[in-house]
């Protein structure tokens, strides 16, 4: 692993303050995104303005209308496409994106029209790769349409389990597209990872859960349903985190 090149640290953050976070604990790059608990979607003008203000690292913007699945109506495409014009205005420094069709193929007209608008930004293909029905030929369709980067768990719950895809797929990938893990990793297994599949980047999320401002908290009311996250606690990336996975990377490399 010594003559391998630095491998490059995203963190997934959903605040300003995250952003900040992960670049005092090291981090080259975020993915910048909201509704972490629906699996990101793409966050306010405000906040995609203010991180990249604010940050010298590199910002990069999930563009997702909603939770749940990667099957969208035209309106949900159109809002994406405003989405990406925003991100460029705002001077991010990429767009990540996923649009699958109804039978888990990539859609790959619509991702190609996504890419096209947001040249020269960088384009990574989010999990809604691991929902594909075949991943090679997702690979293959992405590699076909101009995506940088697909971010994967390699089909499971973690990049740990999905080790064994995610090496095939960089082996496949070579040169022609970079294959990002993600999910899961942390800094007691990013090394059993990266020494396993040989990936050049690697997707990080380092947040924990902080005590909010408030001192008066009504326990009555709450402001979602009932499978809801602590209404008086805040989840904020940990720089200190952060550092310990850089740590690790820079220690072993």
């Amino acid at each position: 692993m010594s003559t391998q090149k630095p491998v490059v640290l995203e963190m997934c953050v959903d605040s300003v303050e995250s952003v900040l976070a992960a670049e005092r604990g090291g981090a080259q790059r975020v993915e910048l995104c909201a509704n972490l608990l629906e699996g990101g979607t793409t966050p306010s003008l405000g906040t995609i303005a203010e991180s990249i203000d604010q940050a010298k690292i590199k910002v990069n913007v999930i563009i997702r209308p909603r939770g749940g699945d990667f099957c969208y109506s035209p309106v949900e495409f159109r809002v994406m496409q405003r989405n990406v014009q925003t991100a460029k205005e705002c001077g991010a420094n990429g767009v990540v994106i996923g649009i699958l069709m109804e039978d888990g193929t990539i859609d790959k007209p619509r991702t190609k029209a996504l890419i096209d608008a947001a040249r020269p930004l960088s384009v990574t293909f989010h999990r809604a790769y691991d929902m594909t029905r075949d991943t090679y030929e997702a690979l293959e369709d992405l590699i076909d349409v101009g995506a940088d980067r697909i971010l994967t768990s390699g089909q499971e719950s973690s990049a740990l389990e999905g080790l064994d895809l995610i090496t095939s797929l960089v082996e496949r990938a070579g040169d022609r597209i970079i294959i990002m893990p993600g999910g899961g990793i942390n800094d007691r297994n990013i090394m059993r990872i990266l020494s396993a599949c040989g990936a050049s980047e690697v997707h990080v999320h380092a947040a924990c859960q902080v005590e909010g401002a408030m001192r008066y908290r009504n326990p009555r009311a709450f402001m979602g349903g009932e499978l809801r996250p602590p209404e008086f606690s805040i989840s904020v990336t940990q720089p200190d985190l952060v550092r310990a996975v850089r740590d690790t990377l820079d220690t072993a490399l």
